[in-house]
């Protein structure tokens, strides 16, 4: 498993979509991954309401954090091969806030799901499989 803090995943996300759309990691640990964003207008769709790729990314930055967290000794680096969401409500402001829990943690394979929530209330389901990835030998 990886040790990898949460100031160092604010530093690798510099630069980087995660980084620019505002995602904040508030806690970190190889069951759960906590993450959020303050809502801004380049969040929003042109309709005025959450646009359905910020959550997206918040779901799928929040497991492939919690999947580099985990991965085998050894391994290189992983990436989304699959995910799926369904989206059960929206908001126009104030915080989004998703919680990232690992289903299955292989060798090859890793399965997260995500609750995304806004003013209590739960506004998207996700699940992702992470492929890792090993050095070529």
């Amino acid at each position: 498993m990886t040790k990898i803090s949460i100031n160092e995943l604010h530093e690798r996300q510099r630069g980087t979509l995660p980084e620019l759309l505002g995602f904040d990691i508030v806690s970190a640990t190889t069951q759960s991954i906590h993450a959020g964003f303050d809502i801004k207008p380049h969040h929003l769709a042109p309709n005025g309401y959450l646009h359905a790729a910020s959550l997206i990314m918040l779901a799928d930055t929040s497991c492939g954090y919690g999947c580099m967290i985990n991965l085998p000794e050894g391994a290189n680096s992983f990436t989304t091969i699959e995910l799926k969401s369904n989206f059960l409500g929206t908001a126009r402001e104030g915080r989004v806030d998703c919680i990232a829990t690992p289903v299955h943690l292989g060798r090859t394979t890793q399965v997260w799901d995500a609750t995304v929530s806004a003013a209590g209330k739960t506004i998207a389901l996700f699940r992702c499989t992470q492929m890792v990835l090993w050095p070529k030998t």
